[in-house]
């Protein structure tokens, strides 16, 4: 795209999610604007947003940035959806849905994330394609307002926050959810804690600040960031530390809390077997599970699964070439595209493949890899039925039964629950008179499936033999 390009001007109507009056560029002539497209289940846009909120905090006296939330899966074109999206990211710059592609049409997009760079005179200063390109942004922004400051048209006066917050629950956009016999594990995910509930709901146990943070301690004197998934060996639960990169330790017993992976930064590490966790940089893990002493870890901002040997203290890549896509086989050689959910069944783990809107399976054994639902990453729907026919759309999250040879599956964009024979007879919905909206999490226990409905800000019970469903009140 020519630099000196006129930057088109925002159609109408379009619909701001968090502003009550629509911007227009012609009102934000002297400042730069930054044009974020984006949508809501990218990992590599959610990344993108840290960097942009460092440039927003950096230039806010001469930088714009608006979100343009152009969709991919058909369950993220509803504004209310974008909104919770919006809420659940921290997002705090104004954001315009684009369902039917006018702006990415206009602008030229390719692909998401794409960072457009408006001048203080209305046209295209650059285009920056893909995540991690903070210092070059923040360099052309730069002399960019500098220019602006010489022939002095640069606008200081800050932007109003675009705000529209969600209603106070005690919890915040739970992610994920494990139950035992007796206690429930909930990352309240927005509230950057993780809580010991049991089954009626009542609070025993708070493993975190509520403040984003990345320190060890105890009990409430410990800082997570976007904590997601759960999993138990022994007398210790592990936690996903998303917003950290990291993988954190509760030993049970004290209620003491610390860091066994990751050192608190984003990063690309492709080796296996490495010793020293904490020393290496991890890319968003978002959930966990077990088999024996070896804890796998859904690597989704690498479009891998991950293996940490407990009693050797070693990590690695165990199955994904880094990349995303959709290739079953040997797992260094297989691809996923934000795997979000694991779990284990026996010597199986099976993944929630996100941007695949799959289900995979993966030997313990070998490592190798096959596609159970699914079949790529922009065929996707709601259908059931059996493999090749059967669609999911973005799932979050999968849990074994321990009972049956089913699996369970919080069918995320189709809002809805899904439950998946591994005796070949194919994917059901579970018809539920429930509103869920975007389940996150899926957990099995004493008879019930545990569900953190996740833009609902609650964790919902499914009586697995008669139906009932009710939310668990927790906190309440």
């Amino acid at each position: 795209m020519n630099a000196k390009l006129h930057a088109p001007e925002f159609p109408e109507p379009m619909t701001w999610v968090n502003l009550d009056e629509p911007l227009t560029l012609a009102r934000l002539r002297g400042r730069v604007v930054a044009l974020h497209f984006w949508h809501q289940s990218s990992i590599h846009a959610q990344h993108m947003l840290r960097d942009l909120r460092t440039l927003e905090n950096k230039y806010h006296d001469g930088l714009t940035v608006i979100g343009v939330h152009t969709a991919k899966f058909f369950g993220e074109r509803d504004p209310a959806s974008v909104l919770k999206a919006v809420n659940r990211l921290h997002v705090r710059h104004a954001v315009v849905c684009d369902p039917d592609y006018w702006l990415w049409q206009m602008y030229g997009v390719e692909a998401w994330p794409s960072v457009t760079v408006i001048d203080a005179d209305g046209n295209v200063a650059g285009v920056f394609v893909g995540e991690d390109r903070l210092a070059e942004l923040d360099a052309l922004i730069g002399v960019l307002l500098d220019e602006a400051a010489k022939r002095d048209q640069r606008v200081y006066e800050a932007v109003p926050t675009a705000v529209r917050p969600e209603p106070r629950t005690p919890l915040k956009f739970p992610g994920k959810v494990l139950a035992t016999h007796d206690l429930v594990y909930v990352s309240d995910s927005g509230n950057n804690r993780v809580l010991e509930v049991n089954h009626e709901g009542r609070v025993l146990r708070q493993f975190g600040s509520g403040n984003a943070g990345f320190w060890d301690g105890k009990l409430t004197e410990v800082g997570f960031d976007n904590p997601q998934g759960l999993a138990l060996v022994k007398d210790a639960l592990y936690v996903a530390d998303t917003g950290n990169h990291a993988i954190r330790r509760v030993r049970l017993m004290t209620g003491e809390v610390d860091t066994v992976a990751g050192d608190g930064r984003q990063g690309v590490v492709l080796g296996t077997d490495l010793d020293q966790p904490t020393k290496i940089s991890l890319n968003s893990p978002w959930d966990l599970t077990t088999v024996g002493d070896h804890l796998y870890i859904a690597m989704a901002g690498q479009h891998q699964v991950w293996v940490m040997d407990l009693i050797r203290n070693r990590i690695g890549v165990f199955a994904g070439a880094g990349r995303c896509g959709m290739d079953d086989g040997e797992g260094k050689g297989a691809t996923f595209a934000r795997p979000s959910g694991i779990a284990a069944h026996g010597p199986t783990i099976y993944v929630a493949d996100s941007d695949n809107s799959a289900i995979r399976s993966l030997r313990v054994s070998d490592g190798q890899v096959h596609t159970l639902v699914g079949a790529g990453m922009w065929d996707f729907g709601d259908k059931d039925g059996v493999h090749p026919l059967a669609r999911l759309q973005c799932p979050y999250a999968v849990c074994a039964d321990p009972q049956a040879p089913i699996l369970w599956i919080a069918d995320t964009l189709n809002n809805k629950l899904r439950a998946l024979s591994l005796r070949g007879s194919g994917l059901r919905t579970l018809m539920v008179r429930y509103k869920f909206q975007e389940p996150a999490g899926i957990s099995s226990a004493s008879g019930s499936l545990w569900i953190a409905n996740t833009n609902a800000h609650e964790v919902v019970r499914l009586d697995s033999a008669n139906g009932a469903i009710r939310k668990v009140p927790i906190g309440e």
